[in-house]
């Protein structure tokens, strides 16, 4: 699917009119190719964002973009690379952990995500959903059954460190509930674990967990964003429900090294956020289970503070560290 002669062209004549105005540097950045990095493997939600990404962005900078997989350590090892590059063309499509705990997970990896990366913009985010087996209560009951349930409930998660496993943790803490943690290889051994009887809640993937819901597999609870979410129609957010102050989500965003430019930055940022904001791309992302955002680098700085604070309080609270 390719962009309009209307949008690309309007898209330009921004960056041009920046430039004139000092808005950008002076230069004609760029002026080679550049490098995209993603830290998981080829048709992996990253990088087919990335790639979804890169085709409007080489006519939007005038310059091919080479999308690169460095794959390993949960997306941290292409982190490094990015946050170690130097020539000002290396950028990458990362996920909210390589940009905000990772060095709270694991203090041996060698960058720190809050200071050797530059936030571009966020790209989409999605909630996770809260489920339990079919026959579970709905709503407010669940969590006074769960209340009354103590420590003989458990819950699964794809790993300790995972963003299913410190939401949990979170949820825990919010909602004063107490079910013990299950780690698990991966979310599909999660769900059919629910389906066996082992576990008694989960937090899901929209794209895997609302499948199931929909064929009377799994019960959905809430989903934890702040606000109900398009990706999981019909179930309330668990602040809906009375758990006070629990907003979490999982997104992609774009990085940069910090050396590169702050001018060369903020074209990027411009670039990356009108391409990101339109009908086509939303629809791409939609199909990917993303909900679009395409903010400012601010507004993904924002994100990254609060998703620090959150969770990161947990992270040192219980000494919770990425095995």
């Amino acid at each position: 699917m390719h962009f309009p002669l209307s949008r690309r062209c309007l898209l330009a004549a921004t960056l041009a009119t920046l430039a004139s105005t000092g808005a950008l540097a002076a230069d004609n950045w760029p002026t080679k190719p550049l490098h995209l990095i993603v830290g998981f493997p080829a048709g992996s939600s990253p990088d087919l964002t990335a790639r979804a990404l890169a085709e409007p962005l080489e006519k939007a900078l005038g310059q091919p973009i080479i999308v690169e997989n460095k794959v390993g350590a949960g997306g941290n090892i292409a982190a490094e690379y990015v946050a170690r590059a130097t020539d000002g063309y290396t950028f990458s499509v990362m996920i909210n952990g390589n940009m905000t705990i990772a060095k709270m997970l694991n203090p041996s990896i060698r960058y720190n995500p809050l200071t050797d990366l530059q936030p571009v913009g966020l790209i989409g985010v999605a909630p996770l959903v809260l489920v339990a087996p079919a026959k579970a209560p709905e709503g407010k009951a669940f969590f006074e059954a769960a209340t009354q349930a103590g420590n003989s409930w458990s819950y699964g998660s794809p790993g300790v460190g995972t963003i299913g496993h410190l939401g949990m943790e979170l949820l825990k803490s919010r909602a004063k509930i107490k079910p013990e943690h299950i780690p698990y290889p991966g979310y599909p051994q999660v769900f059919n674990g629910i389906q066996g009887g082992d576990l008694q809640l989960s937090m899901l993937p929209p794209a895997l967990a609302m499948n199931q819901i929909q064929a009377g597999k799994l019960r959905g609870i809430g989903v934890t964003s702040a606000a109900r979410s398009p990706l999981a129609p019909g179930l309330p957010s668990l602040k809906e429900l009375g758990i006070a102050n629990y907003d979490m989500e999982i997104w992609n965003a774009v990085a940069a090294p910090k050396a590169m430019p702050k001018a060369h930055v903020e074209k990027l940022a411009l670039a990356v956020g009108e391409i990101v904001r339109s009908p086509e791309m939303r629809q791409k992302l939609a199909l990917q289970g993303w909900q679009a955002v395409g903010s400012s680098p601010e507004g993904l700085k924002n994100r990254i503070d609060a998703d620090v604070k959150a969770l990161g309080t947990i992270i040192e609270e219980q000494n919770i560290r990425a095995q």
